[in-house]
């Protein structure tokens, strides 16, 4: 703990990648285990737009669903050390592939979300009057499929689906926070990509890489420092030894 605490000064560059590890302590169902499953369906299932566009009714009950559990849940110790380092360091970044917005809600600052959120919404024919996407809190909703404020069409949920491409925006912000000194994958077995290629991108950059997860991952053997635990534990076992 003490060799990665002090690599954390007031002007090394750190940038925190994390999954969905991170937020198993609040009680977030997990999105490939079986607390992920919802009425037998799996999320590859679901979670795409062929099938909202065959039935965007069965896909809104289970974002409802999910929407539902994680308003029930609350940042735990993981989410809050990180929300500190992001107002104590100056250069910080933090990369999420979760859509709770747990970081958020703890207070995190500079989150570049590579999968969205599934409190943001936006309009499924794309209504020339609407924004882009806005922040959609109602819960549970009180139409589903819910409409579109601005045509009444539908809306769909603002996160990335299987076999849709990344926000290329959100990718090169991702990229460059990967050019840092000391660079976190937490809670995340970070074999998809493009999330799988950031830690190679900030080892080839010169950054100590670390992995914080209970379990061997493909990108294990490829740090510099694994640290074999809970994520709350061991921020937290870190930020005890911060100076």
């Amino acid at each position: 703990m003490t060799d990665v605490s002090r690599r954390l000064t007031a002007t090394a560059r750190i940038t925190v990648m994390t999954g969905a590890g991170v937020s198993a302590a609040s009680g977030v169902p997990t999105f490939r285990g079986a607390d992920g499953l919802w009425k037998q369906f799996r999320p590859e299932s679901l979670a795409t737009v062929e099938a909202f566009a065959r039935d965007p009714k069965l896909v809104w009950e289970w974002y409802d669903w999910r929407r539902q559990k994680i308003a029930a849940c609350e940042p735990n110790a993981a989410h809050h050390v990180l929300a500190k380092w992001s107002r104590r360091f100056h250069h910080f970044n933090l990369i999420t592939q979760n859509v709770d917005g747990l970081h958020e809600r703890a207070g995190t600052a500079n989150t570049i979300r590579l999968h969205g959120s599934i409190w943001e919404v936006f309009c499924w024919d794309g209504c020339p009057t609407s924004p882009a996407r806005w922040r959609d809190e109602t819960v549970p909703q009180t139409k589903i499929p819910p409409a579109c404020p601005h045509c009444g069409g539908l809306i769909r949920p603002g996160v990335v689906w299987f076999g849709e491409s990344l926000d290329p925006q959100v990718v090169e912000l991702a990229t460059a926070a990967s050019d840092c000194d000391i660079f976190f994958t937490i809670g995340t077995s970070a074999v998809v990509y493009p999330a799988a290629g950031f830690v190679d991108l900030a080892r080839r950059s010169g950054a100590f890489t670390v992995e914080i997860n209970p379990e061997a991952t493909p990108v294990s053997s490829a740090v510099d420092l694994v640290l074999r635990g809970s994520a709350e534990a061991l921020l937290h076992q870190i930020e005890e030894h911060l100076v």
